[in-house]
């Protein structure tokens, strides 16, 4: 991936002008091989590095190998979080590398996912506890099973669990092209959501996933170039496929589900005389579909695997393949950045190896469209500050039924620190200016039940209001309360939500003004148990910070507070987001109303509850 690092200034005593310069490194991930076994104890001059043809400069290497059970025991634990504090990071005892297992209902034939399910849970039943490992299912949304555990017992109960049952399309959607169209779109956005989510933990995420033939893989390149380095989800962007996987430092295992295959003359319900050209027929289709797992593997760093059976033997072969790594670093010394693919080559001093490495990234310069975002957003706090200025929620505050606490004013001046910042658009306060349109991914990331991405990291302490309360039909409407019209008449209990977010993952965004800029939405959203949509809020913190506010926000973080009616009768969840809108970062977690107990009962659960 390509990155920035922190700019470098040099100074004179005779107070010269600041020289700031911006390096951008691209980061890979490097398995090395000799006969399937790992090559070890490589140094950074063994490697050579070639992008576009031009040697490249190694500036770190970084040898990772496989954890086992006994080391990750060693490492420290993190300690319980207080009482009702809630957060969407999942401590994780290991910084090497992670199995991720996606089980694609979506693109697989069921008899196939049956077979596959009942060979993972035999997997499972004999697994050694060491790698993490966390189980996805993909078919009409991303579902997440199971978190990361390097327990076998609580990932064999994920799978045999009732969590573990795809939901498929129920209707017909247009003609073959449609509906391919919308598998793919279907796969682009479940890719889009997991990479959000696997953001947050260091390290590289070996991704097996077990799938049939992708959409319309059986004509050559169908995906078209799916893999890119550049974290943008805008209608019409065609590189944003799975761009989060590999800003995420994910490898791609595809794995065909349909195992050994054969001509289906061979078969043993075939009857009759098979057409003269129907191997050619197979074999041309098969060839088709194999090559569309190989380039989504190699745009990746992975391995595709076909034509084999044995579930197990294949999981244990990815996570050792995956386990042993390099990790290096370079400057490029291309520094145009026009968005065109860069192809990057590697070789190693030694005969007969075989490597695995992503094949090359998008030249993207993300701060351009940082910088537009932040224009758009200037030119909104400036179409709204004159007379007769309305307030247009965001299309994700109408999706979800959001209002906004109260009415954009003009744009204020920076706050002292982060934390004003905050306070200028709490609840019941004026919101220094619109916060623009959140993404599709932020969209998404409120539905209930979805993967809580970790691209922001953040704590939600939770109080119940300590009485219940309950409007009468011709009683003022209390203020930002937005219950739906089936409960405004039925008794509530307010619920106090107060965020903590860490300020190192918000990443403000440096305008030409010198200051650090962010737009921070805040949402909270209550879901009955049927994921309809009971009340809603949403905030907006807008920062404009100078170096030493900046410094505060990283060290401290942001914080920010919601007040929200919850019914009494009933089951509830509370699905609480923060988006940066500038760069399109999120985090969001899920909280299940019955697990906020009343003060001082007892612990909170270290991590949000995922369904």
């Amino acid at each position: 991936m390509a990155q920035d690092a922190a700019p470098t200034t040099q100074d004179s005593a005779q107070q010269a002008p600041t020289l700031s310069v911006t390096t951008r490194e691209v980061l890979l991930d490097v398995v090395v091989t000799d006969g399937g076994r790992a090559v070890t104890g490589l140094k950074a001059s063994d490697f050579t590095v070639l992008e576009e043809g031009k040697p490249q400069a190694v500036a770190s290497l970084q040898e990772h190998g496989p954890m086992n059970a006994a080391m990750t025991a060693r490492l420290l634990a993190n300690p319980p979080l207080p009482a009702n504090t809630f957060t969407n990071y999942t401590p994780v005892a290991n910084s090497n590398a992670y199995t991720v297992i996606l089980l694609d209902a979506l693109n697989t034939r069921l008899d196939d996912q049956m077979l596959v399910r009942l060979e993972l849970i035999k997997y499972l039943k004999h697994m050694q506890p060491g790698v993490p490992v966390a189980i996805f299912e993909r078919d009409t949304k991303m579902h997440m099973v199971q978190g990361f555990t390097s327990d076998p017992q609580v990932l064999l109960a994920a799978a045999e669990g009732a969590r573990n049952r795809p939901a498929m399309p129920t209707t017909a959607r247009g003609t073959r092209e449609e509906y391919l169209e919308y598998r793919l779109d279907t796969v682009a956005l479940g890719f889009q959501i997991m990479g959000r989510y696997l953001a947050a933990f260091p390290g590289r995420k070996n991704l097996i996933w077990f799938t049939g033939a992708l959409p319309g893989s059986d004509m050559l390149d169908p995906m078209g170039d799916p893999f890119n380095d550049d974290f943008r989800i805008l209608e019409g962007d065609p590189h944003d496929l799975t761009a989060a996987l590999t800003l995420s430092r994910v490898a791609v295992y595809p794995i065909d589900s349909r195992g050994l295959q054969a001509s289906p003359q061979y078969a043993a319900s075939t009857k009759g005389v098979p057409a003269a050209n129907a191997p050619v027929q197979f074999e041309t289709k098969q060839a088709f579909q194999h090559l569309a797992l190989d380039a989504v593997a190699e745009s990746t760093g992975g391995r595709a695997y076909y034509n084999s059976n044995g579930v197990g033997a294949k999981i244990e072969e990815i996570e050792a393949n995956g386990s042993d790594y390099y990790t290096l670093t370079y400057a490029t010394t291309n520094k145009n950045w026009n968005g065109e693919f860069r192809h990057i080559k590697i070789s190693v001093n030694q005969p007969h190896v075989k490597l695995q490495f992503r094949q090359g990234y998008y030249a993207v310069d993300r701060s351009k469209d940082e910088q537009a975002e932040l224009e758009k957003l200037r030119k909104g706090a400036q179409a709204e500050s004159g007379p007769g200025g309305a307030a247009e929620l965001p299309e994700v505050a109408q999706a979800t039924g959001a209002s906004a606490a109260s009415a954009p004013v003009a744009a204020s001046a920076p706050a002292a620190n982060a934390n004003d910042a905050a306070k200028q658009s709490a609840p019941g306060t004026a919101e220094a200016k619109k916060p623009g349109t959140p993404k599709e991914g932020f969209d998404e990331a409120m539905q209930l039940g979805a993967i809580p991405p970790t691209e922001i990291v953040f704590t939600a302490h939770a109080t119940a209001g300590t009485t219940e309360e309950q409007v009468k039909k011709g009683d003022t409407w209390p203020q930002d309360n937005y219950l739906a019209a089936d409960y405004k008449y039925k008794p509530f209990r307010t619920y106090a939500l107060d965020f903590g977010v860490d300020g190192k993952t918000l990443q403000l965004t440096k305008g030409p003004d010198g200051l650090w800029h962010g737009s921070v939405a805040f949402v909270t959203v209550v879901y009955d148990q049927t994921a309809q949509n009971v009340n809603s809020m949403l905030t907006t913190t807008n920062m404009d910070l100078d170096e030493e506010q900046y410094r505060d926000l990283v060290e401290h973080g942001v914080t920010a507070q919601h007040k929200i009616a919850v019914p009494v009768k009933g089951n509830y969840f509370l699905r609480l987001g923060v988006h940066n809108v500038v760069n399109d970062r999120i985090g969001a977690l899920e909280v299940a109303v019955d697990q906020i107990r009343p003060e001082g009962a007892g612990q909170g659960s270290p991590v949000a509850m995922n369904h």
